[in-house]
């Protein structure tokens, strides 16, 4: 019994499912502690299989040395795209990481091994949110697009200019605190003047102990106004995600 075995399709497609994987394993929401390894293993390999026919033509045999190095070089690429991606969605973390630092929770703060982060209440609630936004709006399938717009810039056997992503990653991070700031913004400005408020009216009446009804007042106005904030999260997300898609293609061109 004779099967015939196509040997460029698999080289090709194996170092398609290498670069995706590297993708899925940094990247949210894929990256979550909840999703097993063996799932985003098998996610890798059924994606891979559907980018074949785009990776495939034009692809010539390599050695096997030359192979090895070609995989090394795609789990390199698949794992700076994912933490470009990561970079963007920490914003969403950082917001709820700066709610908790002027909302006076961050006494609280825990390690949640399943999201992978260090943080309290709402630095876990975002991050939670943010993951359940990205599934249910559809907005994971952006940042697929992005990755597999990636093979027709960069090839399964070529590598990208590492340069070009230090440049991204640079601004990636700026654009990050800048939208940290804006997402958790309205919320530590009231949060801010709540604490003026308090030690003006500690200067004027020292014995009312104002200080010592901060806190309770605080974890109010925060529980109060966190709503709003949670209420333009939805699109905060979305946006995030075009800008990820647009930032995994521009990296890559």
């Amino acid at each position: 019994m004779n099967i015939p075995i196509d040997f460029t399709w698999l080289e090709a497609t194996a170092l398609a499912i290498v670069r995706i994987t590297a993708f899925l394993v940094i990247a949210p929401p894929f990256s979550h502690g909840s999703i097993p390894a063996r799932v985003r293993a098998m996610l890798g390999v059924g994606l891979g299989l559907a980018v074949s026919p785009v990776v495939v033509p034009g692809y010539q045999r390599l050695d096997t040395g030359s192979f090895l190095f070609a995989a090394a070089g795609q789990v390199l690429v698949g794992a700076l795209l994912g933490f470009l991606v990561l970079v963007l969605f920490s914003a969403v973390q950082g917001a709820g990481f700066l709610v908790d630092t002027f909302g006076g929770f961050q006494l609280a703060q825990a390690y949640d091994p399943g999201m992978n982060v260090n943080g309290a209440q709402f630095t876990r609630l975002f991050q939670m949110t943010a993951i359940l936004l990205l599934f249910t709006s559809d907005a994971y399938q952006l940042v697929l697009g992005g990755l597999f717009r990636s093979f027709d810039a960069v090839s399964v056997a070529g590598m990208i200019d590492l340069s070009r992503p230090a440049e991204v990653l640079t601004s990636a991070v700026g654009q990050m605190l800048l939208s940290a700031v804006q997402i958790a913004g309205p919320l530590l400005i009231v949060l801010f003047l709540a604490d003026v408020g308090l030690g003006l009216v500690s200067r004027v009446a020292p014995a009312l102990n104002a200080f010592a009804l901060g806190f309770p007042i605080k974890i109010a106005l925060t529980f109060l106004l966190v709503g709003f904030v949670f209420a333009a999260l939805p699109s905060v997300v979305s946006a995030i995600a075009d800008e990820a898609a647009r930032l995994v293609i521009g990296v890559s061109e």
